[in-house]
C-alpha cells in the first residue's frame, strides 16, 4: 500500500522537474490531494503587461456636463462604468467553484501542454513512446495517478484571465467610441450654439435698421404734408384761375355780341341765314356759339395755310461772338450787396413766376409769342401733353425752346410756326432750360436730379452732370457763360464749370427750396430765390452770403438789371419786388 502510494509521488516530481515548476510537496500532499476539496483564490493581482502595450489615463471628469437634450448618451456612459465596477469586483473576488470535478489524466495534460506551447515534434515522440509502453505493459494508468488539481486550477485562471482581457479590449472600444461620439456631440452643440448667436446678432440689428427706418420714414410724413398743402393750394388757385378766365372769355363774348345787336339794330339788315348744300331743311339762324366755331375753324385754317407757306428757320452757323466776354464790369466797381427794398408794384393777383419775356409758358401746355407793342398773342405752340415750366429765346430770334413736365423739351420754329426738335432723355419733369449765350447749345434742368447740355441743330444729348440729392429747379449761365449755377428742391446751389463738365463748389442754404437763381451782368454776384422768402445773394469772390428780407411769402424769381444797380423779385404774393 505504501508502495502504491509512493509511485504517484516520485513520476509528480519526475513531472514537475520536467517542467521546471519545482513544486515541493510536504508531508501532507498525498492527503491534499486525496481530499478534493473546493479551493478559494482570495486575491490576484496581474502583473502581466497588455497585448497591445497601451496605457491608460484616468479622464478627469471635473468639468464634465452633459447638455440638456442628451440623456441617452449620459444613460450609456454610466452603463459602461456599472459594468467595469463589475467587472473589477469579479477581479478582486474570485470564487472557484467547489463542485466535484473529474480530475484530468496526466497523459492529457502533458499532450495538452505540448499543444498549447505548440511543442508538435514532442508532442508526437511522447505520444509514440506512451502508447509502446502501455502496449507493453510496462505502464498502467491506474499506477501514474491523476493531476493536481493546482495545475487544472491555473489552466482555468489562465483561460479566465484571456477572456477578461477579451472583454477589457472590447470595453475599451466601446469607450474610445462613446468618446469620439461625445467629441462629436460637443461640436455639433457649440456650432449650434454659436449659429445662435449669430442669428441673435442679425436679429437685433435688423431690429435696429427696422426702427431708424420708421424713424426715417417718419421724418418724411411733415414734409410730404406739406406737400400735400402746397399741392391743393396749387389746385385751388389753377381752378380760381381757370373760372377767372371762362368768366373773362364769357363777358367779353357778351360784350362783342351786345356790340354785333347794336351794330344789326341801326342798319336794317336782316340776319343772315345759311343753307347747307344737300340739305331739304333750311337751317335757324346761327348762334353765337357756332358763330364762334366757325371763326376759330376759319382762323385754324388760314393759319394752316399760312404755315405752309412759310419756310422752316435754319440755326445760325457763324454766330456773333459773347459781347459779355470782353466785359470785366467786377474791375471797375465793386459788387452791390446792400439791397433795400423800394417799392413794391401789384400786378397780378396770382402768383408771379416770369414776365419779362415775349415767350410765356403756361401750365394749359401751351407756349405763346406775344406782341408787346399790339398787347396781343401772335403765336400759339401746341404740342406738350402737361404743364410747360419754362421757356428761352435763341439769340438770333428765330427760335424757341420750352420744356415741360412731360419730362420732355421742344424746340419751336418761330417763322413756320412747328416743332422742330423734341429733346428725350430725362425720366422726370424738366423745371428748367436755357440757351448758352450765343451759341446753339441749350441746358436743361430735371427733377431727375441731373443736368442735360444739348445739340439744338440735332436735338441730341452732348453730356449730363450728375452731383444734385434732390430735383432741380432752375439752372443758368454766367454772362460769360463759363459757369453754370443751379438750385434744387432742398436749397443747394451748385456751381458748375461748363468748360470741363466738372462741379466746382456747393453752397447749402436750405432746407427751404430753391426756385430761380440769376446772376448779374459783372457774373460775380448770384442771386437765389428761396421758398421761405429770403432772397440769398452770393459773393462768388469771397464766398459771402448776404440775404434780402421783404417777401411775406415763397418768393418765386429774381432778376437783376442791365446794370446791376437794382434787383427785381416775385413772389407768391402776387408782388413784385424792386431792391435797390
Amino acid at each position: 500500500m505504501a508502495a502504491q502510494q509512493g509511485m504517484p509521488t516520485s513520476a509528480l516530481r519526475g513531472l514537475e522537474e520536467a517542467l521546471g515548476m519545482g513544486m515541493t510537496v510536504s508531508g501532507d500532499t498525498n492527503e491534499a490531494v486525496a481530499a478534493e476539496g473546493a479551493y478559494y483564490l482570495e486575491q490576484v493581482t496581474l502583473t502581466e503587461a497588455s497585448e497591445d502595450d497601451y496605457e491608460y489615463e484616468e479622464i478627469p471628469d471635473d468639468n464634465f456636463s452633459i447638455p440638456e437634450g442628451e440623456e441617452d448618451l449620459a444613460k450609456a456612459i454610466q452603463m459602461v462604468q456599472e459594468q467595469a465596477t463589475d467587472t473589477q469586483i469579479l477581479e478582486q473576488k474570485t470564487v472557484l467553484s467547489s463542485k466535484h470535478a473529474v480530475p484530468e489524466a496526466i497523459e492529457d495534460f502533458l499532450c495538452n501542454f505540448l499543444i498549447k506551447m505548440g511543442m508538435t515534434r514532442t508532442l508526437d515522440c511522447f505520444q509514440s513512446e506512451w502508447y509502446e509502453l502501455l502496449q507493453k505493459g510496462v505502464t498502467e494508468l491506474r499506477d501514474v495517478g491523476n493531476v493536481p488539481d493546482v495545475y487544472s486550477q491555473n489552466m482555468l485562471l489562465e483561460n479566465e484571465n484571456k477572456n477578461l482581457k477579451k472583454e477589457l479590449k472590447h470595453y475599451k472600444q466601446a469607450a474610445d467610441k462613446a468618446r469620439e461620439d461625445l467629441l462629436k456631440t460637443q461640436k455639433v452643440r457649440d456650432f449650434h450654439r454659436m449659429h445662435h448667436k449669430r442669428t441673435v446678432q442679425e436679429k437685433n440689428k435688423l431690429i435696429n435698421d427696422l426702427k431708424g427706418l420708421k424713424l426715417h420714414y417718419a421724418s418724411y410724413e411733415p414734409t410730404i404734408r406739406v406737400l400735400h398743402e402746397k399741392h391743393h393750394t396749387l389746385l385751388k388757385q389753377k381752378m380760381l384761375t381757370s373760372l377767372e378766365r371762362d368768366r373773362a372769355v364769357g363777358q367779353i363774348y357778351g360784350l362783342q355780341e351786345t356790340l354785333k345787336h347794336m351794330e344789326i339794330g341801326h342798319s336794317s339788315h336782316a340776319p343772315e341765314i345759311r343753307v347747307a348744300p344737300n340739305c331739304e331743311k333750311e337751317n335757324a339762324p346761327e348762334g353765337p356759339t357756332q358763330k364762334g366755331l366757325r371763326e376759330a375753324r376759319e382762323q385754324n385754317k388760314r393759319k394752316t395755310k399760312m404755315k405752309v407757306n412759310k419756310k422752316d428757320s435754319e440755326f445760325p452757323t457763324d454766330m456773333q461772338p459773347n459781347p459779355n466776354l470782353s466785359l470785366c464790369k467786377e474791375n471797375i466797381c465793386p459788387a452791390k450787396f446792400d439791397y433795400k427794398l423800394n417799392n413794391i408794384l401789384r400786378l397780378h393777383k396770382l402768383p408771379v413766376s416770369c414776365g419779362n419775356k415775349l415767350a410765356t409758358a403756361s401750365g394749359d401746355t401751351t407756349v405763346k409769342l406775344w406782341d408787346l407793342f399790339k398787347g396781343s398773342c401772335i403765336s400759339t405752340f401746341e404740342g406738350h401733353t402737361h404743364a410747360v415750366w419754362s421757356c428761352t429765346w435763341h439769340s438770333c430770334g428765330d427760335f424757341v425752346a420750352s420744356s415741360s413736365l412731360d419730362t420732355t423739351s421742344k424746340i419751336w420754329d418761330v417763322n413756320s410756326e412747328r416743332c422742330r426738335y423734341t429733346l428725350y432723355g430725362h425720366t422726370d419733369s424738366v423745371n428748367s432750360i436755357e440757351f448758352f449765350p450765343y451759341s446753339n447749345i441749350l441746358l436743361t434742368g430735371s427733377a431727375d436730379k441731373t443736368l442735360s447740355v444739348w445739340d439744338a441743330r440735332t436735338g441730341k444729348c452732348e453730356q449730363s452732370l450728375y452731383g444734385h440729392m434732390h430735383s432741380i429747379n432752375d439752372a443758368t449761365f454766367t454772362p460769360r457763360g463759363h459757369v453754370i449755377a443751379s438750385c434744387d428742391a432742398c436749397g443747394v446751389t451748385k456751381l458748375w464749370d461748363f468748360r470741363k463738365l466738372s462741379p466746382i463748389v456747393s453752397i447749402d442754404v436750405g432746407p427751404s427750396p430753391g426756385n430761380e437763381v440769376n446772376f448779374n451782368s459783372s457774373g460775380r454776384v448770384l442771386a437765389q430765390a428761396s421758398g421761405n422768402g429770403v432772397i440769398h445773394l452770393l459773393d462768388l469772390k469771397s464766398g459771402q452770403i448776404h440775404k434780402l428780407m421783404g417777401h411775406e411769402s415763397e418768393a418765386h424769381t429774381v432778376v437783376f438789371s442791365h446794370d446791376g444797380e437794382t434787383l427785381f423779385s416775385g413772389g407768391s404774393d402776387g408782388t413784385v419786388r424792386m431792391w435797390s
